[in-house]
């Protein structure tokens, strides 16, 4: 069983490895807010998106993200560029290779 810790917000616990989740569920912090900054989620549409939560639950891990935003942002950024890191290394499909051969992509 996973350890996890108490923060002031209703809903938020820290694991094992100080990472916020949603208490009561497997989501991350991070993963409601990626959604929040890439579609403009408002908390209504987070709940219709999102429906195993409930708006306590979203309400709370909002506040937690606007107290630690600098330190979630940071999160979200180190991510980004890991994703890109590894497109890079990863680099172009074989499918992507045969549609440009084609001349149907640039």
């Amino acid at each position: 069983m996973t350890q996890s810790t108490a923060t002031e917000y209703k809903y938020v616990l820290l694991d094992e490895r100080n990472v916020p989740f949603i208490a009561g569920t497997s989501m991350k912090v991070v993963e409601l807010i990626t959604s929040v900054k890439a579609y403009g989620w408002s908390p209504e549409e987070l709940h219709y998106n999102y429906p195993h939560l409930t708006m306590s639950q979203i309400y709370s891990t909002l506040a937690y993200y606007w107290d630690n935003k600098e330190e979630i942002d940071a999160d979200i950024e180190r991510r980004l560029q890991y994703a890109e890191k590894l497109r890079q290394e990863a680099g172009e499909s074989p499918l992507v290779a045969r549609l440009r051969s084609q001349g149907l992509l640039k």
